[in-house]
C-alpha cells in the first residue's frame, strides 16, 4: 500500500525547527496526529521536571511525550494567533487547520495557557504577533526616553536664561 504524502515538512524556523506547509491546506483540514509514548501524568511531571519539553497533556491522567525526534508533531511550535488547533478526539490529538494555510507558512498552533505561563513567559514568546508587539513597544519607549531628554534640556535651558537675566536685572 503506496503511503500517503504529508502536506508538511520539518525546516528551519526563527525558534529552531518547525513545520512548514508543502501543499495548501484548506480550513479545518486534518494536518497530523501529535503522536509519541503515552504516559501518566505522574511520570510527566517527573519529566518536565528533569527538562522534558514535548509532552502534550490528554487529560489529568495521561499524557503524551513526543520526545523522540521520530513524532514529526513536535516540531509544530507555538503561535499567539495560530493557524491550527490541537484537539483530543478518543484519546488521540490531532491538529486541525483553523484557516487556509499557504505553502510555505509555518503550521502553529496555541500551547496552552500553562505553557505560556510556566515555560514562554520566562524565554519571552517568539512568534510573530509577540515579536512584531514587543519591536513596538521598544520603538515607543525610546521615543518616550527622546522626548522626556528633550524636555529635560529645554527646562534647563530655560532655567539658564532665567539666572542670566536676574543677573542682569540685579546689577
Amino acid at each position: 500500500m503506496p503511503r500517503r504524502s504529508r502536506s508538511f515538512r520539518v525546516g528551519r524556523a526563527k525558534t529552531g525547527l518547525g513545520l512548514f506547509a508543502t501543499k495548501p491546506i484548506r480550513k479545518r483540514a486534518f494536518i497530523f496526529q501529535y503522536t509519541g509514548k503515552r504516559i501518566t501524568s505522574k511520570e510527566s511531571e517527573k519529566r518536565e521536571a528533569r527538562g522534558a519539553r514535548y509532552i502534550f497533556e490528554l487529560d489529568k491522567n495521561w499524557a503524551i511525550d513526543a520526545s523522540d525526534t521520530r513524532y514529526v508533531g513536535r516540531y509544530a511550535n507555538h503561535a499567539c494567533r495560530p493557524n491550527a488547533d490541537a484537539d483530543v478526539e478518543k484519546g488521540k490529538i490531532i491538529i486541525r487547520a483553523t484557516k487556509r494555510i499557504e505553502p510555505g507558512q509555518e503550521i502553529t498552533y496555541h500551547y496552552g495557557k500553562d505553557y505560556l505561563e510556566n515555560v514562554l513567559t520566562r524565554r519571552g514568546c517568539k512568534c510573530p504577533t509577540c515579536t512584531r508587539r514587543r519591536a513596538r513597544q521598544r520603538a515607543e519607549q525610546r521615543l518616550r526616553a527622546e522626548r522626556r531628554k528633550k524636555r529635560e534640556a529645554a527646562k534647563r535651558k530655560a532655567v539658564r536664561k532665567n539666572t542670566k537675566r536676574a543677573r542682569a536685572s540685579a546689577r
